[in-house]
């Protein structure tokens, strides 16, 4: 699975290929948004321009492609900024939240972070696991909801005297 590494936060998290940014940050508890967007955000629409994220060394192919909202709204950004709720990841990347902030010891903790190898991740969905089909026997006793057998104070299953 794609591995994203958050510059700021000092932290690597796995997700699916496909994944929204802003959705994987959120679940993750990152810290996405600076004040303006904590006080009001689009919620992922892509009309409040919050969510940037600098993904400066990425590969091309590491998100999706610019939408055209993003187009529009950042005209007049760097390059390597997109909004986190128009990205879908794709393969492993570095991200810094909040590049409106600046960063301590930006270029250094750029560097290190991108020379530290990050795994590349499928391009796909992992594969369902196969389930028993209509002719095979499902183990129901002890699964949950499914009371085990039950037994007399004697310890016959039925009940009926014979064991």
């Amino acid at each position: 699975m794609p591995v994203i590494r958050f510059l700021r936060e000092g932290r690597d998290v796995e997700c699916y290929p496909g994944e929204n940014l802003r959705d994987i940050a959120l679940r993750e508890g990152i810290e996405l948004y600076g004040l303006k967007g904590k006080l009001g955000n689009c919620g992922g629409c892509g009309q409040c321009i919050t969510c940037f994220v600098d993904i400066r060394g990425a590969a091309p192919q590491a998100l999706s492609e610019l939408t055209a909202v993003e187009l529009q709204k950042l005209r007049r950004r760097p390059q390597s900024w997109r909004l986190a709720c128009q990205s879908l990841v794709q393969s492993s990347l570095v991200v810094l939240t909040r590049p409106q902030s600046g960063l301590s010891n930006g270029e250094a903790a750029w560097e290190k972070a991108l020379q530290q190898p990050l795994p590349p991740g499928p391009l796909a969905w992992p594969e369902p696991t196969e389930e028993p089909g209509p002719d095979e026997e499902l183990g129901t006793e002890g699964a949950v909801g499914v009371p085990p057998t039950a037994t007399t104070d004697e310890g016959d299953p039925m009940g009926d005297g014979e064991q």
